[in-house]
């Protein structure tokens, strides 16, 4: 019998769901995940920092915020050749999405955004999948970057109602969910996920899960990051959340959300091999090439290829998302 996709998920059902004996858990996960996607492909994405550093918020876990003491320093915004090299270079290693990441609080119209969508356009015609991650926009903005072949927005939503206070005062939660419904009103697809580690509780991670899962469709894109402590930033201190915990988050969001591609994003540098099988083995098809991640440590390409041969994994190819 085909697996349902709901949008109707209780926050008792998803407690019920991620407190699941560990086995039982990945089992159904593992099952729900050979039944939507293929189980040994994977999608490689790159991430290109345009605008690195200077950002307004106060993101306690983020290098960027110009509010913290770090080793980011704020740059100039990447040329447009600039860009087109790296995706070039993407392309070639084996990558089908490409996200564009500006340490912007907002969009705002002028000569930078209008930079921002020729590089869309220029990155989609090249055959890849193009994503942004901009900060909030308005309706006329994500049109915009519709026109200009955007395939996908990513607007993390970071962790649950209750604790996001405790992350980010800059900007509501609800902010943040107003900016998917913009996406949402558009043909670009939203990719939204979080940060675990951020000191967060249990119930924390089962309502971020929650809020995920009942949205009016369920995001296309789902990145998991790990919090990569950064020293001058408030949570530099903060100890990593024990793996168990980040598979269980992994595995649960296969079953909630079985469309969605998983992303296993910050802090896998962390992650032995071993771990990394069993997030894949629960339901993660997506993982990022290149040694950065805006401005944290990623694994190198050359140890990631290494890592695909023994696992026998392939590369997704861009477009191959069955239900645009």
């Amino acid at each position: 019998m085909q697996t349902l996709i709901r949008n109707d998920w209780s926050l008792q059902e998803v407690q019920e769901l991620y407190k699941k004996p560990l086995f039982e858990l990945l089992i159904r996960a593992s099952k729900t995940h050979r039944e939507f996607h293929d189980p040994v492909e994977m999608q490689i994405c790159t991430l290109i920092s345009v605008k690195t550093g200077g950002c307004p918020e106060d993101c306690k876990y983020c290098a960027q915020s110009s509010r913290y003491t770090t080793s980011i320093k704020p740059e100039p915004m990447m040329t447009s050749e600039e860009v087109k090299a790296k995706g070039q270079a993407a392309i070639e290693q084996g990558a089908t999405r490409v996200c564009l990441g500006a340490a912007w609080k907002k969009v705002r119209d002028g000569a930078a955004f209008d930079s921002i969508l020729h590089m869309v356009s220029e990155l989609a015609a090249m055959g890849v999948e193009v994503c942004c991650t901009l900060g909030s926009l308005n309706a006329s903005q994500a049109q915009k970057l519709e026109a200009a072949g955007l395939y996908a927005y990513n607007h993390n939503i970071d962790t649950s109602r209750a604790y996001y206070p405790q992350v980010i005062t800059t900007r509501t939660f609800d902010e943040r969910l107003q900016t998917l419904e913009i996406v949402r009103k558009t043909q670009i697809s939203v990719c939204c996920g979080g940060i675990l580690g951020l000191g967060e509780s249990e119930e924390d991670r089962i309502s971020f899960l929650h809020t995920l899962c009942t949205q009016p469709s369920h995001p296309e894109s789902v990145p998991i990051n790990q919090l990569h402590p950064v020293p001058g930033t408030p949570y530099s201190e903060n100890k990593p959340l024990d793996f168990w915990e980040v598979l269980r988050t992994i595995a649960a969001a296969r079953i909630l959300m079985p469309q969605a591609m998983l992303r296993l994003s910050a802090g896998r540098i962390k992650l032995s091999w071993e771990q990394q099988a069993l997030c894949f083995l629960a339901g993660a098809n997506s993982l990022w090439f290149g040694e950065k991640l805006l401005t944290v440590d990623n694994p190198s390409v050359s140890r990631d290829e290494e890592m695909f041969r023994l696992f026998g994994l392939k590369k997704r190819p861009a477009y191959a998302r069955k239900n645009p």
